[in-house]
């Protein structure tokens, strides 16, 4: 899955993965793992990004091709 967490907290005002996480109450390592690829998000703290950043889930969140399991 790809993300556009970084790309929107620099639209955003630069914040900082820092001030981000406080203000979703998790640890930064959280939104680096999040940006890096390598920690998908609940449905709850997706929305929250999505909330915080003024973007929706979609613009934050998109699924790749390698996402699909093309053995269905």
């Amino acid at each position: 899955m790809k993300t556009y967490i970084r790309k929107y907290r620099f639209e955003r005002g630069e914040l900082s993965q820092q001030q981000l996480a406080d203000m979703v109450a998790v640890s930064r390592q959280t939104i680096v793992a999040i940006e890096r690829g390598n920690y998908n998000p609940s449905v709850k703290l997706a929305l929250l990004l999505a909330e915080k950043l003024g973007a929706t889930v979609e613009e934050l969140f998109k699924l790749e091709d390698t996402d699909y399991d093309k053995t269905r």
